[in-house]
């Protein structure tokens, strides 16, 4: 299929377009009853991390691990060479590395958060700062346990879920100016860009700004490192939306991006097509003799990371599939087409839509609730209890504790995430999914909000329990 796929909106007097795969082998899905749900979600303390997976119906909590993996990805596994060192899948997964992402040096490991841990480890001395285009949760927690700062340098259109900026990852320049100016570059550890970022709705990041801020931070000699878990997704919407890429492919434009960076790390969960795994890759040589013995620490030999063989081989062949045109384009197309049809019932969500997920407006959705009532939360609750429908929040929760005061952060978003696992669902699974929030939406006058009554120390929205106010 060569043509880009229609959206929900533009279906009208033309073809239909379909996922560019067939389905080999399924899982079967089971539906639940109302009263099976309730008495699941009270027993998970009313946060959809803590069910079961056998009590969901269609599970939209993440997008980390969740695809379905290809028949060359499974014809991969059975190539996996088990040696504790030297493994020849680890080659594999550097060339891949090397080709796709252009980084010189690579890391294999466990996934993401295993790359955060050891790139905070290795590069920030206690009293820095790190300026990010958003926080995310634990790419922020290593920054933190490593003695950093993090400091907010996004865009301010990036807090606002209806402002239709096209690319409201960007880094505000003068932001990180003044840090520079205020601290000193010697006190900023490195930059921290993410692709298509997640906490503001999966926005994305222009070539143009990237570029900028590389050349911003190189004229202070402070490094970037980017947070390339979904730059695929990153790549299109720079693709559709930037003057001067329209006929690159998205190989070219992931491969001009990271040109732009120093190192990246990857949660190969997502993009990678793959259950389990990510890296770290670096151009610096001194930095990467010091991330390699500290790997061997943390993780295992720098030639497995803490991975399989089998499961570096079916990431070095995902990283291929995933830069694929048909793939990229029906991977976002099908988010779209859920955000579209949501939009023709004006549900509040972010806009515009994002890569891999909807992200619904929780304050615009429950205005009668205040942000201590836990809003996003609320959402996911209700969601599920209407069709076992798992999704999962970004909000005052996912936000944590200000460290030095002890209160909650307030984020200006308040969100609920219906993330889409790529391959997985078919249209009429959003459908059905659609439905399901047109219905709670309809009922949102309803909804009495929850109090926090487990709060574990750390990233506590994977774990905290919850209760219905009275």
């Amino acid at each position: 299929m060569s043509e880009r796929p229609t959206t929900a909106g533009q279906q009208h007097g033309r073809r239909s377009w379909a996922e560019p795969w067939k389905i080999k082998m399924v899982e079967p899905l089971s539906m639940t009853t109302r009263e099976q749900r309730e008495a699941a979600l009270e027993g998970a303390g009313y946060n959809t991390f803590l069910l079961r997976s056998e009590d969901v119906y269609i599970d939209l909590l993440t997008d980390s691990g969740t695809s379905a993996m290809s028949d060359r990805q499974w014809a991969g596994m059975m190539l996996g060479d088990e040696s504790y060192a030297g493994s020849r899948n680890f080659y594999a997964l550097e060339r891949a590395v090397q080709d796709h992402y252009g980084y010189l040096h690579v890391i294999p490991t466990h996934q993401g958060r295993g790359a955060e841990h050891l790139l905070s480890r290795t590069t920030i001395k206690p009293g820095q700062f790190v300026p990010g285009n958003m926080y995310f949760t634990t790419t922020r927690l290593h920054q933190e346990l490593a003695g950093a700062t993090f400091v907010d340098v996004i865009i301010d259109e990036a807090h606002d879920p209806t402002d239709m900026h096209p690319f409201k990852g960007n880094v505000d320049l003068d932001k990180l100016q003044a840090l520079f100016d205020r601290v000193g570059p010697e006190k900023v550890a490195y930059v921290s860009l993410a692709g298509t970022v997640n906490m503001a709705g999966g926005q994305p990041v222009s070539m143009a700004n990237a570029r900028a801020v590389y050349a911003l931070a190189r004229e202070h000699g402070v490094k970037v490192y980017l947070d390339a878990t979904r730059m695929v997704e990153n790549a299109l919407f720079i693709q559709e939306r930037e003057e001067g890429y329209a006929d690159h492919t998205i190989a070219q434009i992931l491969r001009e991006f990271c040109g732009y960076t120093d190192g990246g790390w990857i949660s190969a969960k997502k993009d990678s097509l793959v259950n389990i795994g990510g890296w770290l890759a670096v151009n610096d040589d001194a930095l990467f003799e010091e991330l390699r013995n500290q790997v061997v620490i943390f993780e295992g030999l720098h030639t497995y990371g803490g991975l399989a063989g089998r499961d570096m081989q079916a990431m070095a062949i995902g990283i291929a599939e995933s830069v694929q045109e048909d793939h990229v384009r029906a991977r976002v197309g099908q988010v779209r087409y859920l955000g579209e049809l949501l939009e023709a019932w004006d549900v509040p969500m972010v806009l515009p839509i994002g890569g891999h997920a909807i992200f619904l407006d929780a304050r615009r959705f429950y205005p009668h609730l205040p942000q201590d009532a836990f809003p996003a939360q609320t959402l996911a609750a209700e969601l599920y209890l209407d069709s076992g429908i798992r999704s999962m929040e970004r909000g005052i929760a996912s936000a944590g504790r200000d460290p030095k005061t002890g209160d909650h952060n307030r984020p200006k978003l308040e969100l609920t995430r219906l993330t889409i696992p790529r391959r997985v669902y078919t249209q009429a699974h959003m459908d059905v999914v659609a439905e399901s929030v047109k219905a709670v939406f309809d009922a949102r006058e309803s909804a009495r909000g929850l109090e926090m009554v487990y709060e574990p120390k750390y990233l506590r929205f994977f774990q905290a329990r919850f209760a219905p106010l009275a």
